[in-house]
């Protein structure tokens, strides 16, 4: 009848607080343990990211050759300054996944992408066929500058998957010389 099954359901969830709250002490460890774990990877990324920007191909947006990116594309593996990190986010993250490199948590693999990668690296292939078009500076305006992230990554009107890492882009080659 209902009331039996009332009082065996009453029982069965006072039972089951019980276990769980006999589990606690354990699950606080396991949860303190993790975020430990987490704050510590965060913290080791953070290293990782800073002493990538250090090299001379990082030190310098991907894009437009402002000094000192503080944004990253991490499936892609290059950084970028604030504004093409807004033009990156507009193009959708099924090309660029913008993410900051000191506000956000990053995984492990998107670490390994930006160790693989890099400006130029990203520039290399993306830039392989770059040839009569002019690339944008930190002045060019908003539009002509989209117009550009939006052909290089979007269209790869300028792409080529057979360069190779060793031979960066003409243009990644002087944007790393006017920064330095």
């Amino acid at each position: 009848d209902s009331a039996s099954f009332l009082s065996l359901s009453a029982f069965s969830l006072l039972s089951l607080c019980f276990f769980f709250l006999s589990l606690s002490p354990l699950s606080q460890r396991c949860r303190m343990s993790r975020f430990k774990n987490s704050a510590e990877q965060n913290a080791t990324h953070q290293r990782i990211l800073q002493e990538l920007l250090k090299r001379e191909d990082n030190k310098v947006c991907v894009d437009c050759g402002a000094k000192g990116p503080r944004w990253a594309s991490s499936n892609l593996g290059c950084f970028m300054c604030i504004r093409c990190a807004g033009i990156h986010r507009n193009l959708g993250v099924h090309i660029s996944k913008v993410k900051s490199t000191t506000l956000d948590t990053w995984t492990n693999e998107q670490i390994e992408t930006m160790q693989q990668n890099g400006n130029a690296i990203v520039n290399a292939m993306f830039e392989a066929k770059l040839s009569g078009t002019r690339m944008p500076t930190e002045t060019t305006d908003d539009r002509s500058t989209e117009r550009f992230i939006r052909d290089k990554y979007e269209l790869r009107k300028f792409y080529s998957a057979s360069v190779t890492a060793s031979a960066p882009s003409p243009a990644a080659a002087a944007a790393a010389a006017a920064a330095a």
